[in-house]
C-alpha cells in the first residue's frame, strides 16, 4: 500500500528559478534507478522463493520504488522540458540489467541479503534527505521528503525480516558489519554510473565508468552534511547488531564525514583533469 500518490503533490508550485542544475542531473539519474526496482523484486522473490509473506512485501516495496522514479521523472521534465523520462528509462534498461535468474542470494545467506537491502535503504533515505535539505525548489523538496520517509519504512521492512532470518542463520555482529560495509562500497559500481551517463548524455562523448561515476559522486557527495551521516552510521551499526548511538557511532560518523568530503574533492579534481 502506497503512503502517498504522485497526484497529491502540488505540482503547480514548481519554481523553475530555483532549480539547481547539479541536483537536476542527480534527480534524472535517480529516476531511472528507482523505476528499475521491479528487476530487484524479481531477484528477491527468487531468493525468498518459499517465503510468501516476504515475497508479497517485496512486491509492494517495488511499486513504491517505481512511484519514486515516476515522481522524480515528472519533476525532472518540468525542470528540463526537453528531457524525456520514459525514453531515458528505456535506454537505461538496454544498458544495465541485473541477473535475476537466481535461487540463492549473492550475499551467501538470506540474512546477508537483507543486510544488504538495509544498506541500500540507508543510502537512499540519507540521499533524499540531503537533497530535500539542499534544494530550494518547493516541489522537489516535498517529493524528496516523501521518498525519504518511504525509504526509512523500507529499511524497517528489511531490518525486521533480517532479524527473523538471523534467528536461524546466526551471523555474528562483525560478520554482519562486514557485509554492510561491503554493500556500502558498491555504490560506485556501474548502476549509478550508467544511470548518470544515460540521463545526462549531453555531458559525455561516450560511456567511461571512471568519469561517469566521478561526475555523479562529485555532485551527490557535496550535499551530505554531518547530520545526515550521523543517521547513516547509526543505521549501519543497528543493522550490524552494534549500539547505534554510542561513542563508536559518533567517531564513525565524523570519520565518514571526513572521508566523504575527501572523496568529493577527489572526484571533482578528476573531472577537472578529464
Amino acid at each position: 500500500m502506497k503512503h502517498w500518490q504522485i497526484d497529491q503533490m502540488d505540482w503547480a508550485a514548481f519554481d523553475a528559478t530555483k532549480v539547481n542544475p547539479d541536483i537536476l542531473a542527480l534527480v534524472k539519474a535517480a529516476s531511472v534507478v528507482e523505476r528499475n526496482a521491479r528487476d530487484y523484486t524479481c531477484y528477491l522473490r527468487n531468493v525468498f522463493h518459499d517465503d510468501s509473506g516476504f515475497r508479497d512485501a517485496a512486491q509492494n516495496w517495488a511499486e513504491e520504488e517505481v512511484q519514486h522514479g515516476d515522481a522524480l521523472g515528472k519533476w525532472a521534465m518540468l525542470a528540463d522540458p526537453d528531457w524525456d523520462y520514459a525514453k531515458a528509462f528505456e535506454r537505461y534498461r538496454d544498458a544495465y540489467r541485473i541477473d535475476t535468474d537466481v535461487s540463492s542470494s549473492i550475499r551467501g545467506s538470506r540474512t546477508g541479503e537483507l543486510i544488504a537491502r538495509c544498506m541500500v535503504e540507508t543510502g537512499t533515505s540519507s540521499f533524499y534527505t540531503a537533497l530535500a535539505d539542499a534544494t530550494d525548489e518547493p516541489v522537489l523538496k516535498a517529493v524528496c521528503k516523501q521518498i525519504a520517509a518511504d525509504e526509512y519504512r523500507h529499511f524497517k521492512l528489511f531490518y525486521d525480516n533480517m532479524h527473523r532470518y538471523l534467528e536461524r542463520e546466526k551471523l555474528g555482529r562483525w560478520f554482519r558489519l562486514r557485509i554492510a560495509l561491503s554493500r556500502v562500497m558498491e555504490s560506485e559500481d556501474d548502476e549509478l554510473a550508467t544511470a548518470f551517463y544515460i540521463t545526462n548524455s549531453e555531458k559525455f562523448r561516450f560511456y567511461d565508468h571512471k568519469n561517469c561515476i566521478a561526475a555523479y559522486m562529485a555532485r551527490a557527495l557535496s550535499f551530505y552534511q554531518q547530520k545526515h551521516l550521523d543517521r547513516v552510521t547509526a543505521m549501519i551499526l543497528k543493522t550490524s547488531g552494534l549500539t547505534p548511538h554510542s561513542r563508536m557511532q559518533r567517531w564513525l560518523a565524523k570519520g565518514m564525514h571526513a572521508l566523504i568530503s575527501w572523496k568529493q574533492r577527489s572526484f571533482a579534481r578528476q573531472l577537472q583533469q578529464a
